[in-house]
């Protein structure tokens, strides 16, 4: 691998479930609650402080759910402009997120009206905040015809498709993408490689993919897969969510052998 091809980085995540910083099973998620794999006994600063300690840029900070902007607003306080936040951002919140510290804001559910995707808020959306502050959040399920975006805490499956056209589309509109394979999300069997060469192939900006990833290994898979131009997100199996398959360490070294 040289320096000058693309490098596939370690993103880091602080999720967020019923105020608690957790590693659930993104499939599980619903208005009861959700399977979970890890509780935290530490809130949201801690590891926004680690991760600035780290230089771990480009992470995010999810609500999933009520009763977190307590924990969200910390996590932000922490580590200004170090974190991208999702979690029923709207046109009316939008801008408040990004002035509480958030360096982007992270949206999918709310550019959907009965499952159909609304142009006209997304446009809306643009014109207030602009592209360079906005990710959209593709996360996706697996269909009979390929993923399609799911939202509503993943339980709602859309009738947009992730393929060429989409993904052509949308980039122009957002500074980045994330996308959870929320099939996959948190149960550490290996992520989804098809979705990834996907993404590879159709996507012309920076992408972050979560779902499923479970060791250094996942990481030079990425890499292969992509040539580099995917990041990853691991979480349940990360040594500081109470995982064994892979210590935080190993990532920042990881991101530190690959760009530097």
């Amino acid at each position: 691998m040289t320096r000058s091809q693309p490098m596939t980085r370690f993103r880091p995540c602080i999720d967020l479930h019923q105020g608690k910083v957790k590693q659930i099973i993104g499939g599980s998620l619903n208005d009861q609650g959700a399977k979970t794999n890890f509780v935290s006994e530490q809130d949201a600063a801690h590891y926004a402080k680690l991760y600035q300690e780290k230089n771990l840029t480009g992470g995010h900070v999810i609500a999933l759910g009520p009763n977190n902007q307590e924990q969200v607003k910390l996590a932000l306080k922490t580590w200004p402009k170090g974190l991208q936040f999702g979690g029923g951002v709207t046109i009316d919140n939008a801008q408040q997120w990004l002035d509480a510290g958030a360096s982007h804001v992270i949206v999918t559910s709310y550019l959907f009206d009965n499952n159909q995707f609304s142009w006209r808020k997304l446009d809306d959306l643009v014109n207030l905040i602009g592209t360079q502050s906005l990710v959209l959040d593709l996360s996706c399920r697996k269909t009979a015809s390929g993923w399609n975006i799911a939202t509503n805490r993943w339980q709602d499956i859309t009738n947009t498709k992730i393929d060429r056209d989409t993904l052509t589309k949308l980039s122009s509109y957002c500074a980045e993408f994330l996308i959870h394979s929320a099939d996959v999300e948190g149960l550490q069997g290996g992520i989804d490689d098809k979705l990834v060469s996907v993404l590879a192939e159709h996507c012309d900006i920076p992408v972050t993919y979560a779902g499923g990833a479970r060791s250094i290994q996942d990481l030079e898979y990425v890499q292969q897969l992509s040539g580099g131009k995917i990041d990853l997100t691991i979480g349940s199996a990360l040594d500081i969510f109470g995982g064994s398959g892979i210590t935080l360490e190993q990532c920042v070294q990881w991101n530190n052998q690959t760009h530097t």
